[in-house]
């Protein structure tokens, strides 16, 4: 933990007044803000940064990330602007021909709105022997040719891999990539990009490996912000067995990486029309399971939210689906688990009002509304006053956090935030999209702070120096998000020691 002393900052207040009072000094020490006041003494030793009447926040979180996918999209082909099957095969027909015999791994693609299913045998007729993998953007999915089916022992088919057989599957990609591109450099590379966004700390919910790998990246120089390391159910017991309970350090004396919860994905996305629903799709009669499924049975998800429950652990439930939502809070109901409801994309009101009375966490990410939109209105028609209902969960006293999801949304707290305030992309001539769930900056930067308070004595000394007033009037939603798109952070301090400092700070 370390000291500094901040000069001349105006603190922005995250609940009353938005209005940002005049210019104090704010003193930390030991990792903890110990003084707010005017011409504060400067102890001995201590760092001292001159604000210039810049802008104070607590540092912001992104409270669902899977950082090794995230860092691995970055470099990966993006295949977001592919509008159908055949845009992705000239795609590909290019790349091989570019580079013949070098994987080809693209993230990003949005198939849900394909008019047609996408087949192997099409994309084996532009590869040959050239493994190509294709990631859809909600990272339920993926599209591989046989080269690569065959290279991850996947067996032969004409259809794109799904939910539960992709998540194992792809942490075998090292197979076709030899060095995965994830190593330490590239995470550090992550996390400085995260800082300078204004980012203290994330919740890995990262697929593959656990607290030995997140230990031996920590000491290669990703010892930056605070990490919350998730595991899913098939190291449960290996978790148990270490002495791991949410909250214990996985580094001794450390706190600023420490075991978070298990992760449990209950249901499948929208995107692959797996979310389980408790309507049909409304292309649903050529489904094999028209209103999606659930994937693990109830007695399933109570036992492990049980055995989590009882070995200190929390517990994130992935629910996108309604119907998912209403079988996560029976199973919570039942165990008397912790922990949060991870998405909550399709909700019914009184499950709402049922989540903030378990007193569980609705981690949201706005961002993903900007991608669902028109998917929600063609395969939910009449649900979207049900879709993302942000302001039921706040209206309810829902405990509400935000994050992105990464790599399905960039990680960028600001556009999140944004999209919360405008349920729509600034430069988009549309309307917001049913803004009655819309938030206030106010209410959006609070969900974005892990909790916190607004910057005052005894609040964790982890910071956002911000170049422009997040909560500045504006005369509409829209201009309000674009501003709030626009921001910029001067610097950045988790428990008292500085991650980011811009040149002109």
């Amino acid at each position: 933990m370390g000291d500094l002393l901040l000069r001349e900052t105006r603190i922005v207040p995250l609940t009353g007044d938005p209005a940002s009072g005049d210019p104090v000094d704010v003193l930390v020490s030991d990792g903890v803000v110990t003084a707010v006041g005017e011409a504060l003494a400067r102890p001995d030793g201590v760092e001292e940064v001159r604000a210039g009447g810049r802008w104070l926040v607590p540092g912001l979180w992104d409270q669902h990330v899977h950082l090794g996918q995230w860092t691995l999209s970055r470099q990966r082909v993006d295949t977001g602007p592919l509008g159908s099957p055949e845009e992705a095969c000239v795609l590909v027909a290019g790349l091989v021909s570019a580079d013949p015999g070098r994987p080809v791994i693209g993230f990003g693609h949005r198939p849900g709105v394909w008019t047609r299913d996408a087949t192997v045998a099409e994309l084996d007729a532009v590869s040959g022997v050239t493994p190509v993998v294709l990631i859809a953007g909600d990272a339920h999915h993926a599209w591989l040719n046989s080269a690569a089916l065959a290279a991850l022992g996947l067996g032969a088919r004409d259809e794109v891999v799904r939910e539960n057989e992709w998540f194992a599957a792809y942490e075998l990609l090292t197979r076709l990539t030899g060095d995965a591109g994830d190593g330490p450099a590239a995470y550090r590379s992550s996390l400085d990009a995260a800082a300078a966004q204004g980012v203290v700390g994330l919740v890995d919910y990262e697929f593959a490996g656990g607290a030995d790998e997140w230990r031996a990246r920590w000491h290669d120089g990703c010892d930056l912000l605070r990490v919350r390391m998730a595991s899913y159910a098939d190291r449960l017991e290996s978790v148990i067995e270490a002495g791991l309970r949410t909250g214990t350090p996985l580094v001794e004396g450390d706190d600023r990486l420490v075991m978070g919860s298990l992760k449990i994905i209950s249901d499948g996305s929208l995107n692959t029309r797996t979310a389980w629903c408790c309507e049909p799709y409304a292309d649903g009669d050529r489904l094999d399971q028209p209103s999606g499924a659930a994937n693990l049975a109830p007695h399933e998800l109570s036992a492990l939210l049980s055995r989590a429950h009882m070995s200190g652990l929390h517990v994130a439930t992935h629910a996108i689906g309604d119907a998912a939502l209403t079988a996560a809070l029976d199973a919570y109901a039942a165990t008397g688990a912790n922990g949060s409801i991870e998405h909550a994309q399709l909700v019914a009101r009184d499950d709402v009002v049922r989540l903030a009375g378990l007193g569980l966490r609705a981690s949201v990410q706005p961002a993903h509304l900007l991608d669902d939109r028109d998917l929600t209105e063609l395969i939910w028609p009449g649900r979207g006053d049900r879709s993302f209902a942000f302001r039921w969960m706040l209206d309810a006293g829902a405990r509400l956090v935000l994050g992105s999801d990464a790599p399905v949304s960039p990680l960028d707290p600001w556009l999140a935030i944004g999209a919360a305030v405008h349920r729509g992309w600034v430069d988009d001539d549309r309307d917001a999209w049913h803004p009655e769930h819309a938030l206030t900056p106010q209410e959006a930067l609070a969900a974005s702070v892990d909790e916190q308070p607004t910057v005052a004595v005894g609040s964790r000394g982890d910071l956002a120096l911000l170049d422009h007033d997040p909560l500045a009037p504006a005369t509409s939603a829209r201009d309000a998000a674009a501003a709030l798109r626009r921001t910029t952070v001067a610097l950045t301090v988790v428990g008292g020691r500085t991650v980011h400092r811009s040149p002109g700070l």
